[in-house]
């Protein structure tokens, strides 16, 4: 009689499933695991640390559309891999997590004084989607078809599955039957219903001036054409949810950049009709409310969600629709192709005009930074410089606090679905984890993360991680030597009017912000990657180009002007953000 492993039943059904890549670091607890997805042909991508391998796993699965998986051992590697999944249920990624854990005669219920042993199970679940422990090797089977039922329910989010180590490692006399993902879950999107998407057509075309605001529920859909000929028929605004941006090409003369920021406001609150598209209308999007969005009463509104919870959750819609975007998108694109006669267009083709004028005169004022030429360079150039040299397919990704922002303000999006960063935690280090995995999703193409050193510092050994995998990424590391983004707002609650006059205070005035050298060039090249360090945009171009001719990571850091570097753009609009609004 044949023997199996729990391992074996993972890595089979995971092969089942389409999974191609697993990104984690290998321990004996989980030896029947990886061994089993080597034989099975499933690629493990090993990190330095088990934060970083959720990171990736998620970016990989975010630029894919595919599952993310990753993996981590019991007690240390499930507390290291801690962090890393909860910014990625922060992000809504769809991530499936597996984890050893203890022999089941000391796990659930935790015998006293286990080794390397806490409620795994428990302390995921309080955050995550879904959370289960496997009790017996003939409960395996069941778990891990829940758990992927669980990946593709709903809204992504994060999906653990522990699973003590005598049952991954141990071997018994029995072979389970491995399904066919149709066998367990729902394989084709979710449906629409045909009377709800002529209500939503109804809306809209009622309305003089509407507009679009799209969530990642459009990414995760892989919705971007369908969202495209919607706004082109509709000739109409689209707006996005930060962590949104990028579902549409940014040189679309319908999109509205989310760095925008006054300029989404006046859109939303110009719009007699809205369409929300997998978008919750969290904090950053305000909330949908006023004074940042037209009144409920004088805005009807259609909300489109995979997840029926989000539905009418902040702000009052007028059609609420359970169902994949994608799907809905194509079937309201048939309906007002049908009822094309019925648009209201002349008042909304000269708002857009006004709109395009905006868009200009505000990207003539960012112009203005990269007149600045000097060294230590202003960051303005950053996201500029990458822009002109990288493919416009590359993936970007942003990381840090300024850095971020600066990255964010400079970079314009070309194609679709290209862009990372962690817009609804804000987490510091993860672009170093993030570029693993967009580099395993794009190989074709290098990628490009803009981070800051003090977010470089705290994962810097995943370079080592690029250069073991022979990845083409290329980390441009803008160096300020401060926490600027605390700096800014520190000197303004220590000493507002010195802060506005001199733009910075003296070194001894502000408490423990700045940090102290790290020659990331020197650091990389220790590591086995190329590296350079420049401190001008002209060398900075030439810096990269040469960085882009190497079949491997390369690091550029970047010394930056701290005082500029402080000053990024649009803070002022995150500041109001955080403050409650005060519509309903």
């Amino acid at each position: 009689m044949s023997e199996t492993t729990g391992g074996e039943v993972l890595a089979r059904t995971l092969k089942a499933e389409g999974v191609e890549v697993v990104f984690g670091i290998i321990d004996g607890t989980y030896f029947g695991l990886y061994t089993a997805l080597k034989r099975e042909g499933i690629r493990l991508i090993t990190p330095r640390h088990e934060a970083s391998a959720a990171h990736a796993a998620a970016a990989y699965a975010r630029l894919t559309g595919r599952l993310g998986v990753c993996m981590a051992s019991n007690g240390p590697g499930v507390a290291n891999i801690l962090p890393g999944l909860v910014v990625e249920e922060a992000e809504g990624n769809r991530l499936l997590c597996l984890t050893s854990a203890r022999r089941t005669g000391a796990m659930y219920p935790l015998r006293t004084g286990t080794y390397q042993g806490f409620d795994q199970s428990a302390v995921i679940g309080a955050f995550a989607k879904w959370s289960r422990a496997v009790p017996s090797f003939d409960r395996l089977p069941e778990l891990v078809r829940a758990a992927l039922r669980a990946c593709w329910d709903g809204r992504p989010g994060v999906v653990h599955l522990d699973v003590p180590e005598s049952l991954v490692n141990g071997k018994f006399p029995v072979s389970p039957a491995i399904l066919a993902p149709s066998a367990y879950r729902r394989v084709a999107p979710q449906a629409v219903d045909a009377a709800q998407v002529e209500a939503a057509a109804d809306v809209l075309l009622r309305a003089e001036m509407p507009v679009i605001h799209a969530g990642s529920g459009v990414l995760h859909a892989r919705a971007f054409d369908a969202l495209q000929a919607v706004a082109d028929l509709l000739e109409t605004p689209v707006t996005t949810s930060w962590s949104a941006r990028g579902v549409m090409r940014e040189t679309s003369p319908y999109a509205i950049p989310m760095t925008h920021v006054k300029l989404n406001t006046i859109v939303r609150c110009d719009a007699d009709a809205a369409l929300i598209l997998g978008s919750r209308l969290g904090e950053t999007d305000w909330w949908g409310k006023a004074p940042y969005w037209r009144a409920p009463s004088e805005q009807p509104t259609v909300q489109v969600d995979i997840d029926d919870r989000m539905i009418g959750a902040n702000k009052p819609v007028t059609v609420g629709i359970n169902a994949d975007v994608g799907v809905f998108l194509v079937a309201l694109k048939a309906r007002l192709e049908a009822r094309r006669g019925e648009m209201r267009l002349t008042f909304r083709r000269e708002r857009m005009k006004k709109y395009r004028s905006l868009i200009a005169r505000y990207q003539a004022k960012l112009g203005q930074p990269l007149k600045n030429m000097g060294a230590p360079m202003h960051p303005a150039h950053a996201g500029t410089v990458c822009g002109r040299l990288f493919p416009p397919e590359s993936p970007f990704i942003a990381d840090g606090g300024n850095t971020a922002v600066w990255a964010m303000f400079y970079h314009a999006v070309h194609v679709p679905g290209r862009l990372l960063s962690t817009f609804k935690m804000g987490m510091l280090g993860a672009g170093m984890g993030q570029a693993l995995g967009a580099a395993i999703a794009a190989p074709d193409v290098p990628v490009c993360c803009i981070i800051g050193d003090g977010a470089a510092g705290m994962h810097p050994q995943e370079i080592e991680s690029a250069v073991r995998h022979k990845l083409r990424i290329v980390w441009l590391v803008l160096c300020d030597r401060q926490w600027g983004m605390v700096k800014i707002n520190q000197s303004f609650a220590l000493r507002p009017l010195k802060m506005l006059l001199r733009k910075r205070l003296a070194p001894d005035e502000n408490l423990w912000t700045d940090l102290g050298e790290m020659d990331f060039a020197r650091i990389a090249q220790a590591m086995g990657a190329h590296a350079e360090r420049v401190a001008d945009a002209e060398n900075l171009s030439h810096a990269i180009s040469r960085a882009l001719a190497v079949n491997g990571p390369s690091v550029i850091h970047v010394d930056v002007d701290p005082v500029a570097h402080m000053w990024a753009p649009g803070l002022v609009h995150f500041k109001a953000m955080h403050q409650e609004p005060k519509g309903r």
